[in-house]
């Protein structure tokens, strides 16, 4: 199982950070031991002093897949969900400057939490799903799948052009706008529409 994550996919969190607009989809990989296990809270790591949140909508992979036409995406998935892509804003800084992979900033352990998984026919049509970010109960980012410039199935049709998806796999399909640090007891509460996925505390 990998998860597939999305950089660069919301024009307002691009410009926060004084990225580049990308012509095609930014892509990076987390390994398994990334995921935050239920229950856990979010150990903020030694080798970091700027740990930042990025909330964004999962995609689960059902069944496996290689080259999948946009048109046929929809097939690979039936639920979806929220997580959040944990990011050592100060080491990636670092290593954006060198020109060297993220990897360490982006895929360390306990770096991606991965919520509640919800049925595509509770929530219809997946490019207009509404999901926000609370911070000790105030709202610090609140995003919609309207304005991806890519779009999930044109994700699934790209990403599968380079890696073959496999069931269980899933895609970070990227950040909006008001991503920011986080700190020792911060409560992180997330949610698709109003319905709560995940909450997690900031050790």
């Amino acid at each position: 199982m990998k998860l597939i994550c999305i950089g660069r996919n919301y024009t307002e969190h691009i410009e926060e950070l004084e990225n580049e607009k990308p012509t095609d989809p930014v892509i990076f990989l987390k390994p398994d031991t990334a995921i935050l296990l239920k229950k856990q809270p979010f150990f903020i790591p030694d080798f970091s002093n700027n740990i930042h949140h990025e909330v964004e909508i999962l995609v689960k992979i059902n069944r496996v897949g290689k080259y999948i036409d946009k048109k046929f995406a929809h097939k690979y998935y039936n639920e979806i969900g929220l997580g959040i892509d944990f990011t050592a804003r100060d080491l990636q800084s670092q290593l954006k400057e060198k020109g060297l992979p993220w990897e360490k900033a982006k895929s360390f352990d306990g770096s991606a939490v991965v919520g509640n998984w919800l049925r595509i026919n509770e929530l219809g049509n997946v490019n207009d799903i509404g999901f926000t970010l609370e911070k000790n109960n105030e709202v610090v980012q609140k995003g919609n799948t309207s304005f991806m410039l890519w779009k999930i199935d044109e994700l699934i049709e790209y990403v599968s052009k380079y890696f073959t998806l496999k069931i269980g796999d899933i895609i970070f399909t990227g950040t909006p706008a008001g991503v920011g640090e986080v700190n020792t007891n911060d409560k992180l509460k997330g949610f698709i529409e109003n319905k709560e996925v995940f909450s997690i505390t900031v050790k």
